[in-house]
């Protein structure tokens, strides 16, 4: 391999890295959600909207998904990429009450652009997407279904 080659591998390999410790941008009350709160945790990441019927629908499963002691964590992005106060009044009249994250993790995560909604992403604690779960989910469906992948 030439000097030249290694060098941009090396480049590439550091951009990488970096990206997978960088923070993940404000949540809905202009917290910062740290790199260090979900690296090498199993996500659930949840797309969603206000003029979506079964998203609203849904909410209140994932709040309960949340609350519980589980080990998977909810994170929620909103499909219309409301960013600031638009975000924050918006998860608050659907009653989230997870992290709502506003930088869309897609890119980061790779994730398809689904749609339909809701769509909601199931990545493991090594970041690669093990499941894509369209339409309206419920706590316990998601449950089983994460155990199973476990």
């Amino acid at each position: 391999m030439s000097g030249n080659a290694f060098k941009g591998l090396w480049f590439g390999a550091a951009l990488l890295l970096s990206a997978c410790g960088a923070d993940w941008g404000p949540d809905q009350h202009g917290r910062t959600v740290e790199s260090s709160e979900l690296e090498g945790r199993w996500l659930l990441v949840n797309y969603w909207a206000e003029w979506c019927g079964p998203c609203r629908t849904e909410i209140p499963e994932l709040n309960e998904l949340a609350a519980a002691d589980t080990g998977l964590q909810v994170l929620g992005v909103n499909f219309d990429g409301l960013q600031g106060d638009e975000l924050s009044a918006a998860a608050q009249v659907l009653g989230i009450e997870f992290t709502v994250l506003g930088d869309d993790p897609s890119e980061r995560l790779q994730l398809p652009r689904s749609e339909v909604l809701p769509v909601s992403y199931l990545i493991d604690d090594k970041g690669a997407l093990r499941r894509t779960l369209v339409g309206e989910q419920t706590r316990d469906g998601i449950l089983g279904i994460w155990r199973e992948e476990r």
